[in-house]
């Protein structure tokens, strides 16, 4: 997978279109709820096969941290450590930028693969678009 910061509408759009296929098709969130107005301030990631745009994320710099959101990969791609590489990706964005922690909000099925990477669990569950998520943390190194 090809792993990139978004830089032209291009990108963004595919970004976009990985997000909608994962949150409002496949986990029925509500497109009001899923698309928002950090969009327009966040950063944003895609990871391309070939030409296929398969995973996307976007960070967004919040006090000391970046607060990592919007993770996804379809579903055809997942188990190819594709999540992996995108959380790496910003997480390197990040630092690059002078960041020494990471926060995220995570859903509650989710919270193991983020334990794997690093991510502590800082909350209660909680529930989010009609999903159950936790906050987790992480310093980065």
């Amino acid at each position: 997978m090809q792993l990139m910061k978004v830089q032209n509408e291009k990108q963004r759009d595919d970004a976009f279109l990985v997000r909608r296929v994962v949150f409002i098709h496949e986990q029925q969130v509500p497109e009001e709820l899923e698309m928002d107005e950090f969009d327009q301030d966040a950063t944003h990631f895609v990871g391309y096969v070939e030409e296929d745009p398969v995973a996307a994320g976007r960070v967004r710099l919040v006090e000391d941290y970046g607060k990592l959101e919007r993770i996804c990969v379809k579903k055809d791609y997942r188990g190819h450590h594709f999540g992996q590489g995108i959380i790496f990706h910003i997480e390197d964005y990040l630092k690059g930028q002078g960041y020494l922690k990471a926060k995220l909000n995570a859903q509650t099925h989710a919270e193991g693969f983020y334990q794997s990477l690093g991510y502590e669990t800082i909350s209660e569950e909680f529930m989010d678009a009609g999903i159950p998520h936790v906050t987790m943390i992480k310093t980065l190194t």
